[in-house]
């Protein structure tokens, strides 16, 4: 069990490290789905997995809509 759990984290390390640091949302995210998923079965590290993917997808919704409306308020100007 704790040799899977290493290679899972060792996994992840390395992911990390290779991918941009471009990461609205995934924070926030993480530790609430971390929480969520250690109360709901003490699944915290999948839980944190898939509230970074949550958090991240809300954050470009986000920023697509302010790309959206900004064009919008100039044209008003």
């Amino acid at each position: 069990m704790r040799s899977a759990v290493l290679a899972a984290a060792i996994a992840i390390s390395a992911l990390a490290i290779a991918s941009p640091a471009d990461a609205k949302g995934c924070i926030k995210g993480a530790v609430v789905g971390g929480v969520a998923g250690h109360y709901a079965g003490h699944h915290g590290m999948l839980g944190a997995a898939a509230g970074c993917l949550y958090g991240r997808h809300r954050a470009k919704e986000h920023a697509r809509d302010q790309e959206q409306r900004q064009p919008q308020q100039q044209d008003k100007m």
